[in-house]
């Protein structure tokens, strides 16, 4: 995990609203709407904090067709356990520099 994976991961746990999301997940995928409906938000509000969690790598969203045939966008939780401490800062800094310094490499080729 570079600093930029790790500043998402942060920034996306980093919000009340995204904790009740991940709380309500935990159990299993909800649709849209059901989500909407249990955390008392409209659906344009809880897409833009999935969307939030889905580039952080925390849920991920999916397409399925209703019976009657409806779209129905469900997401679930993406597995995951990242533990904040000093080394896991340090070490998103280093594989910083490793990519930087791969990218430099690559560019004197």
């Amino acid at each position: 995990m570079d600093s930029a994976e790790l500043l998402a991961f942060l920034s996306a746990v980093g919000h009340a609203q995204r904790i009740r999301i991940i709380t309500e997940l935990a159990p299993g995928q909800l649709y849209v709407s059901e989500l909407a409906r249990r955390l008392g938000v409209s659906r344009p509000l809880l897409y833009m904090h999935l969307d939030r969690l889905e580039k952080a790598g925390l849920v991920v969203g999916r397409l399925e067709l209703s019976d009657d045939g409806k779209a129905l966008k469900y997401f679930e939780l993406a597995p995951f356990d990242v533990r904040l401490n000093v080394d896991t800062i340090l070490a998103a800094v280093r594989q910083d520099a490793s990519d930087e310094a791969g990218q430099h490499s690559s560019e004197g080729s």
